[in-house]
């Protein structure tokens, strides 16, 4: 297979007057690790003209689901819905439930009878809404009782789901009969970060860490970064609405043990990066409600930081992360994950 590098440590976002730019970055600092110095972490991605490229991407076995009332009246009460996708969104089911009998026991049985006509069945279900909690918990445990190979997790990483909520908020709901703006709490709950980011683990502790671009068409259909060349990250769907020349913010991990870095980074339910300028800080954003204090940021470092955050809004919270070796020339990455934050309403 024919190969191209990126060389995505020697990139940093910089915000000047006429427009974005790539310049050369200064790594930041660990909190836990001594300042040492690489040259640049690169990731290897095919070549223009060879075969594989995102196209459609087949049905996933990891699911994301979500059970809440939507902005809709049915004589008199809330329509709640079940609503389950696949992590490449290429399959979807929505499942009606009566407002007065909305439990975990109902809720179990309206998943079991979805799995029992999905083309392909789950190994992993995701859900990210907090209030619904409890209810899920005991529901997909119920289910996952009975299936030893099924996995069920609280998460933020739900990405697919984002995106077709927001589809049924601006297309669906608002042409159904009842449609009431205003009848109940929003689709999606805030997601409050942890005031305080915990102690980055063991696992996950790099050696450097460095604020890096890519051109966006990397990750567009056709473009270099694919499921194969990721290690063992992840790529989301990216909405064909941006401009192809645009700069795609990310954070590269460099560590010489890269692959076992990567393959904890993986186990966390990574669901974005934060970098706080006002409080110095590179935050990990993984599972439900947990955060990650990465980095220390110094002056200069705040201020690529800012142009980070601000790249990053510029894509609707389009990012990602890469960990790489800085050692490795010329090799695909252990893994690289491309992430959206989402701005619960």
């Amino acid at each position: 297979m024919k190969l191209y590098q990126v060389a995505l440590a020697a990139l940093c976002c910089a915000a000047l007057a006429e427009g974005w730019v790539s310049s050369v970055a200064r790594p930041l600092r660990s909190p836990h690790a001594p300042r040492e110095t690489f040259q640049r972490a690169r990731v290897a991605v095919r070549a223009e003209g060879d075969e594989a490229s995102h196209g459609e991407r087949p049905i996933s076995s990891e699911w994301e689901l979500d059970c809440f009332s939507r902005p809709v009246l049915v004589k008199g009460k809330k329509l709640w819905e079940l609503l389950i996708t696949d992590a490449s969104g290429q399959w979807r089911d929505v499942v009606a439930l009566p407002a007065t009998g909305v439990n975990s026991v109902a809720v179990r049985k309206a998943i079991e009878d979805v799995i029992a006509r999905a083309p392909v069945k789950p190994t992993v279900i995701r859900f990210f809404r907090r209030q619904m909690l409890n209810m899920l918990t005991i529901a997909l445990n119920g289910v996952a009782a009975n299936r030893p190979t099924l996995r069920v997790t609280p998460s933020r990483a739900t990405h697919a789901l984002y995106d077709w909520i927001e589809e049924r908020e601006a297309d669906v709901y608002p042409g159904m009969e009842g449609y009431s703006p205003g009848a109940g709490a929003a689709t999606r709950d805030r997601m409050t970060a942890p005031v305080t980011a915990s102690r980055l683990p063991e696992g996950l502790r790099g050696e450097q860490y460095a604020f890096v671009t890519l051109p966006l068409s990397e990750v567009l259909s056709g473009g270099g970064i694919t499921e194969e060349n990721v290690g063992v990250g992840k790529l989301i769907n990216v909405k064909p609405a941006y401009e192809v020349d645009a700069l795609l913010p990310g954070i590269a991990i460099l560590t010489r043990r890269s692959d076992a870095l990567a393959m904890s980074l993986a186990s966390t339910e990574l669901a974005g990066v934060r970098a706080d300028a006002a409080q110095r800080q590179l935050v990990l954003d993984v599972a439900l409600d947990e955060s990650f204090l990465v980095a220390k940021l110094d002056d200069d470092q705040r201020v690529e930081a800012a142009a980070f955050e601000k790249a990053k809004q510029g894509l609707d919270g389009l990012h990602f992360v890469v960990v790489q070796s800085p050692e490795d020339d010329g090799v695909e990455p252990a893994g690289f994950w491309l992430l959206r934050e989402t701005q619960n309403a």
